[in-house]
């Protein structure tokens, strides 16, 4: 009783049984530390012990499934790479040997490729990189395109129809143009002008599809020159006959000889004048069929 009445020594009884509490604690702390890191190295060690457990047939069967995956991958590939060089070649093919010039034009306004044909009717060897401007020199079109922001009779370059497609992402057909080459020969055009869009729809160029009709605008004229020429043949052959009928019905009514024979003679004269005429009618007429006949061979 007198040890618990004395403040020193209850002091120091409590100040033992507090750091005997805490050395247990501590200790007991301490324990559980281990107990958690021990628990985490057998759950780190059980992953490779798991994996190697598996049966070895089952690595094989997923190693033979990825190399057919990567097989199949290689072969359908290969197929869309063949797939599209054919197509390409099919149509560079095609382009080649089309008798109208084609023509395409990139964003920005420049020509990227142009087909022989192309070539041989604006006369140009390599056209590659010239603009719309340089390419077709001015030429006018006939007609003034319907869309055309101008009013209907001013007049509307081939070029700016290009420009105007680049911008309008729109289509023009059937432009009619009369294109005078570098040599100075003139050539009567029809150009189709059309926008070239990408996969994404994006424009990606123009391309113009030009066809020469300086041979059927020849036919065309020269038909109707002989149009002409027929109608001034029929008048001339009305004419000759009703000269020659009159002369006949003078003389058929005159009993005068030196009349008669210069009445018959006037006769034969028109005649002769009338068989001219025709001659050289059906001459002018055959010379194109000769001439086409021989363009032919």
């Amino acid at each position: 009783m007198k040890i618990l009445t004395n403040p020193v020594l209850l002091r120091a009884a409590m100040v033992f049984v507090f750091g005997a509490t805490a050395f247990l604690l501590g200790l007991l702390s301490v324990r559980l530390l281990r107990k958690k890191i021990s628990e985490e190295a057998e759950i780190s060690d059980a992953g490779p012990t798991s994996l190697e457990t598996l049966p070895l047939h089952l690595y094989n069967t997923v190693i033979q499934q990825l190399k057919q995956q990567k097989h199949q991958l290689q072969v359908q590939s290969q197929t869309e790479q063949n797939r599209a060089r054919t197509s390409e070649t099919l149509s560079q093919a095609v382009i080649s040997n089309l008798s109208s010039g084609v023509l395409v034009f990139g964003a920005n306004g420049l020509v990227k490729t142009a087909n022989p044909a192309a070539k041989a009717i604006l006369g140009f060897a390599s056209p590659g990189g010239m603009s719309a401007e340089a390419l077709f020199r001015g030429a006018v079109v006939r007609q003034p395109s319907r869309t055309a922001s101008a009013d209907s009779d001013s007049e509307i370059s081939i070029a700016e129809e290009v420009h105007i497609v680049l911008r309008e992402d729109s289509t023009r057909r059937d432009v009619m143009a009369e294109y005078e080459m570098p040599s100075g020969e003139k050539r009567d055009i029809a150009i189709t002008i059309s926008p070239v869009a990408g996969t994404d729809g994006t424009l990606l160029g123009v391309a113009c599809l030009i066809t020469d009709l300086s041979e059927l605008e020849r036919i065309r004229r020269q038909q109707a020159l002989q149009g002409e020429l027929s109608g001034e043949m029929a008048l001339q052959l009305r004419t000759s006959l009703a000269t020659i009928a009159g002369y006949a019905q003078q003389l058929a009514n005159n009993r005068d000889p030196d009349m008669a024979a210069q009445l018959a003679d006037d006769i034969a004269h028109e005649a002769a004048q009338l068989d001219r005429n025709i001659g050289g009618f059906l001459i002018a007429k055959q010379a194109p069929r000769t001439s086409r006949a021989g363009a032919g061979n």
